[in-house]
């Protein structure tokens, strides 16, 4: 079977494409990632792929574009290297909120990375948690769209209380709440967002009763942590216990994101090795890994051949 496929990791997803690998029985492929001085990316495969299904795990983490650049020369090179099938597995999908028109002179840049992927000769995608289900629809190739909430909730049932409610921070993330609160036998609360601005939101309302009771925010995504800290100020004032969990599939974690996370009233933080994590001191975060539960789904594929 081995002899049939061939995993080969970017720079963004080099260590979750080694456990991924790993976990399947096989070593990760050899190929050279370089960069031009003018920051020109060059892929070399250096093994055979030919009629051989090609997985290529890479997240489009930040930097976004290189990593996205990336994917798409590896996809080209592999191709051309007459691989049987060419299999993104991209356990963050970068550029997945501009999934609308905010605007009538704007772009719809989800659709465009799906266009982009397609043409570089990726035949199917396999992915964690897309920010807008109705991305699937931008690809005319098949789509796996995977669910950790199983994996992260068995992590955060062994660090919250047994009455801990789930919230929502928006109403778009009100199915993967409800998802978790059937796995950890909890309520769901949901927080009702205004936009002000491109860039930032404030909480108008709150369904549901928070008193006394230890929460759980959930969400596809923490990028600067603005969302949590304004849904955590707003149960604090609608009386839940200090001490707010936070789980999220895609730590993306800019800069400022540490702070707000870390800061009073906050708890534990749990995500996901979708974005590689700097190993430095930061007890009170996570990481889970969503190694076994992508190398399922890439055996599926194995098994069961394009």
């Amino acid at each position: 079977m081995a002899e049939d496929f061939a995993i080969f990791c970017g720079n963004a997803s080099r260590r979750l494409g080694e456990a991924i690998a790993r976990t399947l029985g096989v070593r990760a492929g050899n190929a050279v990632i370089e960069r031009f001085p003018d920051g020109e990316v060059s892929v070399e495969i250096e093994e055979t792929v030919r009629r051989k299904d090609v997985f290529i795990v890479q997240s489009t983490a930040p930097p976004v574009n290189d990593h996205l650049m990336e994917i798409l020369a590896f996809a080209d090179a592999a191709r051309r290297a007459s691989a049987a099938h060419v299999i993104a597995v991209m356990p963050y999908f970068g550029y997945s909120r501009s999934d609308r028109r905010l605007g009538k002179r704007r772009p719809v840049t989800a659709r465009l990375v799906a266009d982009l992927l397609e043409a570089a000769g990726i035949d199917h995608v396999i992915t964690l948690d897309l920010h807008a289900s109705q991305i699937e629809g931008f690809f005319r190739i098949p789509v796996d769209s995977c669910s950790a909430v199983s994996v992260l909730c068995s992590a955060v049932a062994r660090a919250v209380p047994s009455d801990t409610v789930v919230v929502s921070p928006d109403a778009g993330r009100l199915p993967m709440a409800t998802e978790y609160a059937r796995h950890l036998d909890a309520s769901v609360i949901l927080l009702h967002k205004a936009r002000d601005s491109a860039t930032e939101t404030r909480v108008t309302h709150l369904v549901g009763d928070v008193r006394d009771r230890p929460c759980l925010i959930v969400d596809d995504m923490i990028s600067t942590g603005g969302t949590i800290a304004e849904g955590a100020g707003a149960l604090l004032r609608a009386g839940a216990r200090r001490g707010i969990f936070v789980a999220a599939t895609h730590g993306v974690l800019l800069e400022g994101a540490r702070a707000r996370l870390t800061a009073e009233p906050m708890a534990d933080l749990f995500v996901t090795d979708t974005i590689e994590h700097v190993a430095d001191d930061w007890p009170t975060r996570h990481v889970v890994s969503v190694a076994p539960l992508l190398a399922d789904a890439v055996q599926r594929l194995i098994s069961d051949p394009l």
